[in-house]
């Protein structure tokens, strides 16, 4: 109790030398060994995404004084959720909290690339004509306060300990900042951390501004869940160096690059449709079947046109995979 009373107290002076540990860490790594060269301006794309990351702080203090920590808290002492209601190890109870709470995010992430309201929001982080350390928390305050209110709902339901929210919060501003870092990692050390964390390379597929590249990846730290629920993209088609960041239909600095563009950006335009399904294999998947199709009908015609259509068959297949 003197612990988690110590945590809650100091839960901002905490988090916050994370942060500017970690960012001060990462920047100076972006330094020395960048992954790719950078097409924007970096000053003016640094002090606006700085900018937003000082607002949204300012406007989850002012509506969620206590924040998911101080949610945590409470539910402890009104005995609310599943681990306040069960005996489990002090120990069991963090771990299963912190890997639930990531796997919520996850969801989350699908989520606001899944519905158009939603995703009118979330192009505000995608929308950055670069990515880099401060891209990781650049999001829209709409976004923030959804978030933080998810958070809150998932709190009330599992009851985790304290330490535990803590400790999920640290890891998840510490790994958007490292996983959307401009870091030049050796392939062998990516290959095997990837098993474990979500690196730079994986995530930085998921800002591509081809569809089916920007709706995979959407883990956030343990990149088990992209594996497992098939979001998984190991590499960018074009490779790290030469890939597009952003979106395709956004392009003017104003509005991509400086905050009062940022705020606007979730208002402007049109959107149609479930955005997760904008993918270019569906639009192949579709060609290639009205082919096959026509290929079925030229079947009954000739058996050499049967067996190009079984070999067109098998690609599509191996495609689809």
């Amino acid at each position: 109790m003197v612990l988690t009373d110590y945590l809650v107290d100091h839960e901002v002076a905490i988090r916050l030398s994370f942060f500017f540990g970690i960012f001060t860490i990462m920047g100076i790594w972006e330094i020395l060994s960048p992954r790719r060269t950078l097409t924007a301006s970096k000053a003016i794309r640094w002090g606006n995404n700085i900018a937003l990351v000082f607002l949204n702080s300012f406007v989850l203090r002012l509506l969620f004084p206590a924040a998911a920590v101080g949610m945590a808290a409470l539910a402890s002492q009104q005995g609310w959720g599943i681990f306040n209601y069960f005996e489990m190890p002090f120990v069991i109870a963090t771990v299963v909290s912190v890997i639930a709470l990531d796997f919520i995010i996850y969801l989350q992430h699908v989520m606001v690339h899944a519905v158009p309201a939603l995703w009118r929001l979330h192009r505000v982080h995608h929308a950055d004509p670069d990515i880099d350390v401060t891209t990781g928390a650049r999001f829209h305050p709409i976004e923030i306060i959804l978030s933080m209110l998810i958070k809150f709902a998932t709190i009330m339901v599992l009851g985790p300990p304290v330490i535990a929210v803590i400790i999920f919060e640290v890891l998840l501003n510490a790994t958007a900042m490292f996983n959307h870092s401009n870091v030049k990692i050796p392939v062998a050390i990516d290959r095997v951390l990837r098993l474990f964390v979500v690196t730079p390379d994986m995530h930085r597929v998921h800002h591509s501004v081809e569809d089916d590249e920007a709706n995979s990846n959407f883990g956030f730290n343990l990149p088990w869940w992209d594996r497992l629920f098939g979001t998984y993209r190991d590499q960018p088609r074009a490779g790290h160096e030469h890939m597009r960041i952003g979106i395709h239909q956004y392009h003017d600095p104003k509005q991509i690059s400086w905050l009062p563009g940022m705020l606007a950006l979730p208002f402007v335009g049109k959107i149609t449709g479930y955005a997760i399904n904008r993918r270019e294999w569906n639009k192949k998947r579709d060609v290639q079947g009205s082919t096959n199709a026509a290929g079925a009908g030229r079947h009954r015609s000739g058996d050499v046109q049967g067996s190009t259509n079984v070999a067109g068959a098998g690609r599509r297949r191996s495609d689809d995979a």
